[in-house]
């Protein structure tokens, strides 16, 4: 007996074309065997130096002669070996030159379809397709593509995810947008002056390396800690401000679409229904700097940032810098019919607490609402976690000896992302009723909530 449409699905399958990559594609995986031996110079400086004593003018003119053309030829036949196809259910990429490979990625499975452009990649003209597929953690890419035909292969693949026929995929072309909000460059650098994380690691660059050669007097000692130090401090303020330049969100029916980078651009999709969680963080001096400038963080002013838990995607920021109300606005959007609370609703732990934190427990919060689960934790550095009920995968209670001695309990909310929001140091009566609650409010969410579908 036949199944309706396997006919034509096979034939579709066969008659997909298959299709290679830009042909700059060689000239960035001849670097394969260059890295391999800048790692080992890098891992063991001493041997490479000494291996380099050794060797002649002429010995290296020779390396460098079967080296380059060798890693051209590995570039090149990489290159070639690459396929992919779109086919009537599946985006099938076959890699390998010695050990083929071909990965076949259910087309309804897709959730997001991200475009990146690096500096060298910009100037050639070609783009990365990176996607985000249900059930897997590491993105597979398609890299280079020309930019023309990366939005083309983004659109029809999202159209396709979203159930639309092949024939009719082409058609659909890019969802239009409309531009949510744009963080100017001004405020992205003051809200990077005003992060203490900034300033902490560039006082230990420089106070570090200085202490560590007056005990020890050993140049590799210094270097070797001098240089991950000032590598974290570059990554705290210049690194974020150069990745997160000109950050613009809008919305589509695929998604909220963010758009960002100086050198390396990149054009990420939040697809829609997959939030697990929304975070709101206040540092201390971004709540100082807010109420200077308006009526006060109280009263709904200060800059917060956004990050989000997105199930299978690496997507983390859905805001870098913005004043809380335009924040939460944007929030409204992403999890659609959720309100944040305001401060004043949020309980303390009760004050027995402070036996098992002190000071600290000030910084702890819960409220639950109709929609979601609402947990606050950090004194100078706050964090307001939002979990929708329906995306609760698991609720679980915690209690110690000395928690138990106080009668206090943490519950922990799991979700989908593999993250986890926890209410700290509550009461051991209200926790237990906590988690019968929030266990009933997560059924019947997940039984009224809306399927996560493109374009729905």
């Amino acid at each position: 007996m036949t199944r309706p449409g396997t006919d034509d699905e096979v034939r579709r399958e066969v008659t997909a074309t298959e299709r290679r990559l830009h042909p700059v594609t060689p000239f960035r995986r001849a670097w394969a065997p260059v890295a391999v031996l800048i790692g080992w110079a890098l891992h063991d400086p001493d041997g490479a130096h000494r291996q380099l004593t050794r060797l002649t003018t002429t010995t290296i003119l020779i390396a460098l002669a079967v080296v380059i053309p060798a890693a051209a030829l590995y570039g090149f036949l990489s290159w070639w070996f690459t396929h992919f196809a779109v086919t009537g259910t599946e985006l099938r990429i076959r890699t390998g030159l010695l050990f083929r490979r071909t990965a076949h990625i259910r087309l309804e499975r897709i959730q997001a379809v991200d475009v990146t452009r690096p500096l060298l990649a910009r100037v050639a003209g070609v783009a990365k397709l990176r996607l985000d597929v249900i059930g897997t953690d590491k993105k597979d890419e398609l890299a280079y593509l020309g930019e023309a035909d990366a939005r083309t292969l983004r659109a029809e693949l999202l159209a396709r995810a979203a159930g639309f026929a092949p024939e009719t995929a082409h058609e659909v072309g890019e969802a239009p947008e409309q531009r949510l909000l744009h963080v100017p460059a001004g405020v992205l650098a003051v809200s990077l002056l005003l992060t203490g994380a900034t300033w902490a690691t560039l006082a230990a660059a420089l106070v570090v390396p200085p202490v560590l050669w007056f005990f020890t007097h050993n140049l590799w000692t210094v270097v070797a800690t001098a240089v991950p130090l000032l590598g974290a401090a570059g990554a705290s303020s210049v690194g974020r401000f150069v990745a997160e330049y000109d950050w613009t969100v809008a919305e589509s029916p695929d998604g909220i679409r963010i758009d960002r980078g100086l050198l390396d651009r990149a054009h990420e999709t939040v697809p829609p229904g997959r939030v697990q969680t929304v975070r709101i963080v206040e540092p201390l001096l971004w709540r100082r700097w807010g109420s200077s400038r308006s009526s006060g963080a109280e009263s709904g002013g200060g800059w917060v940032r956004v990050e989000l838990d997105v199930a299978g995607s690496s997507n983390s920021v859905l805001l870098p810098v913005a004043p809380r109300e335009v924040a939460e606005r944007l929030i409204a959007r992403v999890l659609p019919g959720v309100t944040v609370p305001p401060a004043a609703s949020l309980s303390r732990p009760p004050r027995r607490a402070g036996r098992c934190m002190p000071l600290w427990w000030r910084g702890h919060g819960l409220t639950v609402t109709d929609t979601v689960f609402v947990a606050r934790h950090g004194l100078l550095r706050r964090s307001l976690a939002l979990v929708p009920h329906a995306k609760v995968q698991s609720v679980r209670q915690e209690q110690g000896p000395w928690m138990r001695r106080w009668r206090l309990a943490h519950v922990h909310v799991d979700t989908g992302a593999n993250k986890t929001v926890t209410a700290r140091l509550r009461d051991a009566e209200e926790a237990a009723r906590l988690l019968r609650a929030q266990a009933e409010r997560s059924r019947t969410g997940r039984r009224d909530a809306r399927p996560d579908r493109w374009m729905a």
